[in-house]
């Protein structure tokens, strides 16, 4: 049966770098939930304007899309997406396939990493509006981010019995 794993948590908290990792592992289709912001939203989060609602619409809708498509055609994929809110992993969340693994980490981890990335349009500066979005999941998996992302993998490939 195929999956898909949603790699979510703020800016910052290693969805990309593990989900290359877990991806290339497991031989699963990557994507970054990033690449699919319309230009507009890029723009105001490298600007430093957070994004509200209504322009996480579009992309998560385009999102959904794929993670549906992923299922219908039986490939298997792991996402890089920040699904911030609880409706957002319930609009996200199409059926038992579609597993979040929720990458925490505390305020000053995360801004240091941040603070120290480059090429990369997230201005650090919007990392309080990330957490002040953040609805912290209960019922995901859970994995802390200061362990490696070799060891966050493992550990993810070892409860997903992949």
């Amino acid at each position: 049966m195929n999956m898909v794993i949603v790699l979510m948590g703020v800016s910052g908290s290693g969805k990309t770098t593990v989900g290359r990792l877990l991806s290339r592992e497991l031989g699963w289709k990557y994507y970054v939930g990033d690449d699919f912001h319309p230009p507009a939203n890029v723009e105001k989060m490298r600007s430093g304007v957070p994004l509200d609602d209504a322009d996480r619409k579009p992309w998560l809708e385009t999102l959904r899309d794929l993670i549906r498509s992923c299922l219908e055609q039986g490939d298997s994929a792991v996402f890089a997406c920040s699904a911030l809110k609880k409706s957002y992993r319930e609009f996200l969340r199409i059926n038992e396939r579609v597993v979040f693994i929720y990458l925490k980490g505390d305020y000053e981890i995360i801004r240091q990493r941040l603070t120290g990335r480059l090429g990369h349009f997230m201005n650090p500066d919007l990392l309080d509006s990330q957490f002040a979005a953040l609805e912290e999941p209960e019922t995901v998996m859970c994995i802390d981010v200061s362990l490696s992302p070799g060891e966050i993998v493992n550990l993810i490939k070892s409860r997903l019995q992949l």
